[in-house]
């Protein structure tokens, strides 16, 4: 898309930097929620909410309610996707916070079985609902903001500071149930729930002080707003929307295999103890934490695509390694099929992402399709645990790992049938209106973006 600025803007605006961090001070916290109940629904919440059932169905019943949550996400991204492109990123990125944080807080508070019966789960799964809105309308203000503050030359570097807070949300949540694993009760998985009440604090101070995305604050000055931007894109760019729902479905879906499930598995087949477990996630959180920011910063030089081809193709040839090395029950080869996993498998696809999902659609429609495509494929990634066990109970560990192939393949072709938009000419081109911008600084330039 051709697009004429002032040079100011190649350079990204003065509030870039301040504009990336707080984006993924919110995303931090929002993983922190979304991803810790992953962790408790693997170790706890089959045993306190769903107790009479035998392991296995209190397990499914629990990655069940898990995927209940990604399963509101899309109605999210529709609802954020569509008001971020009709009023702006900074009140859906504020508003969605706020209830994400609330939600979680209020997990940690809920009767169990024990005390309520039946109430128990219905009130769970309320709740995750809740989760899953909120989360939904997150990523896309989140991202679009940054990218739209970002320098041209740079878009893959910035918009990856806001999708590092996934592994950041992930470490401070394993943290907090590694730290509490040894309380007693139901107080080993209800105080990480808790401890998000300072979290909220935090990301809301530093949300507040983001400033408007300078690309809407400009289409809405010039009357560019389109009347109904998730119309507008499900009929313009369809075919976007498949390639992008594509390969997101390899990156979320993997996930779901590698991290949550296998999570429950080592801990079921005896091949580790819930500490150890988390130890796992912890060390591939820290590594994956600056692997993002590299990633995304490597798309920068490279493209979009070669990055996104390396992670899906290494998924094709990692879904058998990973089991072999799960069951030997080292927990030193445990440890490097979480990082393998996360650090390079999912993160070299989520530190892609950012960038390439925003060059898919045009301004006027850009939060609603990169929103709802990123979305959609949480559908199927919330409820890939629970098909990861059920495959496990008819083929043993061969199923699971089957699963984990076939994402990365879809993720691949995906990857082939998307469009560059970040490729040699390209490149070329932003280097040279960057250099113009630092030469001249009164001068306009245009170029693609």
């Amino acid at each position: 898309m051709a697009v004429t600025t002032a040079n100011g803007r190649v350079l990204g605006t003065e509030h870039k930097k301040r504009v990336a961090v707080g984006s993924a001070v919110g995303t931090t916290v929002e993983n922190y929620d979304f991803i810790g109940f992953g962790t408790a629904a693997a170790l706890y919440l089959g045993d306190a909410f769903f107790p009479d059932s035998d392991p296995t169905t209190a397990l499914l019943y629990s990655f069940g309610t898990l995927g209940v949550g990604f399963a509101a996400r899309p109605l999210g991204g529709i609802i954020g996707g569509y008001l971020g492109d009709k009023i702006g990123r900074r009140p859906v990125l504020i508003a969605s916070l706020l209830v994400m944080g609330l939600s979680t807080v209020l997990i940690g508070a809920l009767p169990t079985y024990e005390t309520a019966g039946i109430l128990a789960p219905i009130l769970l799964v309320t709740v995750r609902i809740i989760q899953g809105l909120a989360f939904g309308a997150e990523w896309g203000g989140a991202i679009l903001m940054t990218y739209e503050h970002a320098p041209w030359r740079s878009k893959g570097a910035y918009t990856a500071i806001p999708q590092a807070g996934f592994p950041l949300g992930l470490l401070l949540a394993n943290l907090a149930f590694l730290a509490s694993a040894s309380l007693p009760g139901d107080w080993a998985w209800r105080v990480p729930f808790l401890l998000s009440s300072i979290l909220i604090g935090a990301g809301m101070y530093i949300r507040l002080k983001v400033e408007e995305s300078p690309d809407f604050e400009d289409a809405k000055e010039q009357g560019e707003l389109v009347k109904n931007p998730l119309a507008e894109v499900v009929r313009q760019d369809w075919r976007n929307l498949l390639r992008a729902f594509g390969l997101r479905i390899a990156e979320t879906a993997g996930y779901a295999v590698s991290i949550s499930y296998v999570t429950s598995y080592v801990h079921d087949q005896g091949l580790a103890e819930r500490p150890d477990t988390i130890l796992a996630i912890v060390v591939a959180a820290l590594i994956g934490f600056p692997a993002t920011l590299l990633w995304g910063r490597l798309t920068d030089r490279i493209g979009r695509k070669p990055v996104y081809a390396f992670g899906t193709t290494l998924m094709l040839l990692f879904g058998v390694p990973m089991f072999l090395m799960l069951n030997t029950g080292d927990l030193g080869l445990i440890i490097a099929v979480f990082v393998i996993a996360f650090a390079v498998c999912q993160n070299s696809l989520a530190g892609t992402q950012g960038a390439w999902f925003a060059e898919l659609f045009s301004t006027a429609t850009r939060s609603s399709g990169a929103s709802l495509a990123y979305q959609l494929a949480a559908v199927v990634s919330g409820f890939t645990a629970f098909a990861a066990v059920a495959a496990y109970e008819a083929f043993g560990w061969a199923g699971p790992a089957g699963l984990f192939i076939l994402f990365g393949l879809i993720g691949l072709v995906a990857t082939l049938a998307t469009p560059e938009t970040n490729g040699p000419a390209r490149r070329a081109e932003v280097e040279r209106a960057t250099a113009a911008a630092t030469t001249s600084p009164s001068a306009s330039t245009t170029a693609a973006v």
